[in-house]
């Protein structure tokens, strides 16, 4: 038998002398018994006599399950949801079986229909389990089912549900027929939805959805779309305040415009040459990924903004002006230098820098990076707080007129960690110099991390500016650390 122990009930008690602790822990005296009171007479229970004293300290002991309130039982209960404990407990008691309608949440694991026998099936199982239930809120199936099966489930609990997530796999969609609506056009049923997450997901043609005016976050992971099925589907939740969109395939040109939209993240499987026009005025983060032409011409209030491409070029990025911007993160294999430097000049606020580029160049050849001032670079980000860069952007800082223009007054005002990734001796004397700066003009520089990473090199020059490191760690023990 479950048993239940709330905060009011004590399973052992602890005495405080005055001299020294004391724990007892006895067995309870209090009888079992089938009385819906919960409160038991003095004389159920085994009073302890304090020592030194003619006090008496009463000792309660938690009570079964069954004796407590409707109330508290159906609360405790409701806070069930996978699928397999509801049935469960359907079987336990009438009192238990009567409590099970007011679950609000329910949870079909993947393999929790693996052994059905006796010609069952899962959308059977689900449908008497989901149909039982008084209000369902929140509905999570990750177990395979029909497009008939789903059509039944949410005509029963379509106008109740708020939070619904399913696992399509219907990559190859083998049930839907001419007379049989597809999975995406069944959940149209489900038309107070507050947040829809779908996984593999097969969108070729536009669903037949009417407006989802409650949506407010939309999850699709794994999808193979095209660029007309995903924009009908934007279009139908046009309240949309956080939007994932992750390892979707197919796409060439996406459009997307939601005036609500605040959080939006991007994953797009295309080899790198998807292009993204985005328009959305109070969107505050923004990830992309995948795309090689980025358009985003509102962009007053975006404060976190992450664009990568591993797998191709960025050609072009297009923003307005970034007065919020607080973190930016550029990442990937080749950036055109014009994006680049388009980019840090429009993000002259922010406080957090993450660059990890290796290559610019505007075609197939892949070049470094062009010399950047130093000094110009951190009076143009003048709240930069921390740094991480890469590779390239950091010889790019290392170039040999880098320094030439720095003055005894040039302080670096709010910079407190840098992260800098090493990979080559190449130009130690100039990388050295640039390490060095970093230390006397950071005034409020709490830490330095020098990360070496595959530096192969056969010449003694390798071993030399490895030991020159170790000697700037040296001098700063408390500022400077080697990875």
């Amino acid at each position: 038998m479950i048993r239940c122990y709330p905060l009011i009930f004590q399973s052992h008690v602890i005495i405080l002398q005055r001299r020294a602790k004391f724990k007892i822990s006895l067995k309870p005296k209090i009888p079992y018994s089938t009385s819906p009171s919960i409160f038991k007479h003095p004389s159920h229970y085994k009073f302890l006599k304090l020592p030194d004293s003619n006090l008496f300290h009463p000792i309660s002991y938690p009570p079964r399950m069954d004796l407590l309130p409707d109330a508290v039982v159906q609360y405790i209960l409701s806070t069930i949801n996978n699928a397999k404990d509801v049935a469960s407990c359907n079987c336990v008691s009438k009192k238990w079986k009567d409590s099970m309608p007011y679950v609000k949440s329910l949870y079909f694991p993947r393999g929790v229909f693996d052994h059905l026998k006796n010609g069952q099936t899962s959308d059977c199982i689900v449908m008497q389990i989901v149909s039982s239930t008084f209000q369902l809120e929140d509905l999570v199936v990750y177990c395979p089912f029909t497009g008939s099966g789903l059509v039944s489930w949410l005509s029963v609990v379509g106008p109740s549900l708020k939070n619904l997530e399913l696992r399509m796999d219907n990559f190859v969609d083998q049930d839907t027929t001419q007379d049989t609506p597809s999975k995406l056009e069944c959940i149209q049923a489900a038309r107070n939805l507050e947040s829809l997450r779908l996984w593999g997901v097969l969108m070729v043609d536009a669903p037949n959805w009417d407006a989802f005016q409650k949506l407010q976050n939309l999850e699709i992971v794994g999808a193979k779309f095209e660029d007309s099925a995903l924009a009908e589907a934007l279009r139908a939740t046009p309240n949309l305040t956080r939007l994932v969109l992750l390892r979707c395939e197919g796409l060439r040109t996406v459009w997307i415009k939601l005036n609500r939209l605040e959080h939006c993240k991007l994953d797009f499987d295309c080899a790198g040459s998807c292009s993204l026009t985005l328009t959305a005025p109070n969107i505050e983060y923004l990830e992309v990924q995948g795309c090689s032409l980025i358009r985003v011409r509102e962009t007053n209030c975006l404060k976190n903004l992450s664009l990568a491409n591993n797998d191709g070029r960025v050609y072009m990025v297009d923003f307005g002006k970034l007065p919020a911007l607080e973190s930016l993160s550029i990442r990937g294999v080749q950036w055109c230098w014009d994006a680049i430097n388009k980019l840090l000049q429009l993000a002259s606020e922010v406080k957090h820098l993450y660059m990890k580029v290796e290559f610019t160049g505007d075609f197939e050849a892949l070049l470094p990076f062009p010399e950047i001032d130093f000094v110009d670079f951190f009076k143009s980000h003048p709240k930069l707080k921390t740094f991480d860069i890469h590779g390239a952007m950091f010889a790019a800082l290392c170039q040999k007129n880098s320094l030439k223009n720095v003055d005894s007054s040039f302080r670096i005002p709010c910079l407190e960690e840098v992260a800098i990734t090493v990979r080559s001796p190449l130009n130690a004397e100039q990388k050295m110099n640039t390490l060095e700066s970093l230390v006397k003009f950071g005034k409020n520089l709490k830490k330095l991390r020098i990360k070496i990473l595959g530096m192969k090199s056969g010449h003694s020059s390798a071993d030399d500016f490895f030991e020159e490191i170790c000697m700037l760690r040296y001098m700063n023990p408390r500022l400077v650390s080697i990875e």
